[in-house]
């Protein structure tokens, strides 16, 4: 099944880009990538999509791909493009699913575009900086030391981030998952096949095409305000995490759960950040076809 790509103009000048997949008749998901990412994480949902009828929508986020960069940008942000991509591919009602860093985003939509968006899934999403728990612990040390450097901000965080990049950036199936190094988890680990490391390799080289920046202002969203709270939002919300997860740990999901009014665990303690969607690919597109009826 082909991926569509499409590009939609900013109010401000800049480009959205983004990919569909699924039955043109089908239900409409947009899907948020995790960090760094692009829309390319579309091929991933592309068979679950076709399965479940669902018009799949993901976009990259500023920065990433081909999206231009949105210096400043807040997590709230993205409902705007989201809507602009919407109307776009002719669009209306949807449900919004994050995964990793595309957890808040999922939430966003869900917290301020409540006339559009039936609800919103995080799967192993981050929950917001400073709410009263230790964010990074439980954390790998690769994740712990550039948050720590992203708090500081400068020159050290800059360069750590450009150095990434460019590794990403040379990303092949035969070393993707050495790049990563101890941010992925024994239970992570099992599930990537060949043609697993073939996707991400290319999914992690296009969200670096353009650079660092989308990374480095997605980290920076991520510790400052959000530009909604969680605990207000109204439509339903459905929380995933795994025990098993080295990325973002699941005292996230648990804050999340707990936080969220009216929010439904789906705690998968054997799973870590990348199985729990490997293994639930179809668990979850079933609850996200049946928001609709």
């Amino acid at each position: 099944m082909p991926e569509e790509l499409f590009r939609v103009r900013r109010p401000d000048g800049g480009l959205i880009e983004g990919r569909h997949v699924g039955p043109a008749d089908g239900r409409t998901v947009v899907l948020h990538h995790g960090t760094p990412g692009s829309a390319l994480l579309a091929h991933e949902f592309a068979a679950v999509a076709e399965a479940h009828g669902l018009f799949v929508i993901a976009l990259s986020r500023p920065g990433y791909a081909g999206s231009t960069r949105r210096a400043g940008r807040t997590v709230a942000d993205v409902v705007a493009d989201v809507r602009l991509a919407l109307d776009h591919v002719g669009r209306d009602r949807y449900a919004s699913v994050g995964w990793s860093g595309g957890g808040p985003h999922a939430l966003a939509c869900a917290a301020r575009d409540a006339e559009r968006c039936v609800g919103a899934w995080s799967l192993a999403g981050v929950a917001p900086y400073g709410v009263g728990f230790d964010w990074t612990a439980g954390m790998a040390e690769e994740n712990v030391e550039e948050f720590r450097l992203a708090l500081e901000g400068g020159p050290a965080y800059e360069e750590a981030l450009a150095t990434a990049a460019a590794a990403l950036g040379e990303a092949t199936p035969e070393n993707v998952v050495d790049l990563f190094g101890g941010l992925l988890s024994a239970a992570d680990l099992a599930v990537f096949d060949q043609d697993g490391r073939t996707w991400w390799s290319q999914l992690v080289r296009d969200a670096v095409a353009g650079g660092w920046l989308g990374f480095h202002d997605d980290d920076q969203a991520f510790l400052a305000p959000w530009g909604f709270d969680p605990a207000t939002i109204e439509r339903p919300v459905t929380i995933w995490y795994g025990d098993e997860d080295r990325m973002v740990p699941p005292t996230h999901g648990v804050w999340l759960g707990t936080t969220i009014p009216g929010a439904r665990i789906r705690h998968r303690p054997d799973e870590g950040h990348v199985s729990l969607v490997a293994r639930h690919r179809d668990e979850i597109a079933a609850e996200l076809a049946a928001a609709f009826d």
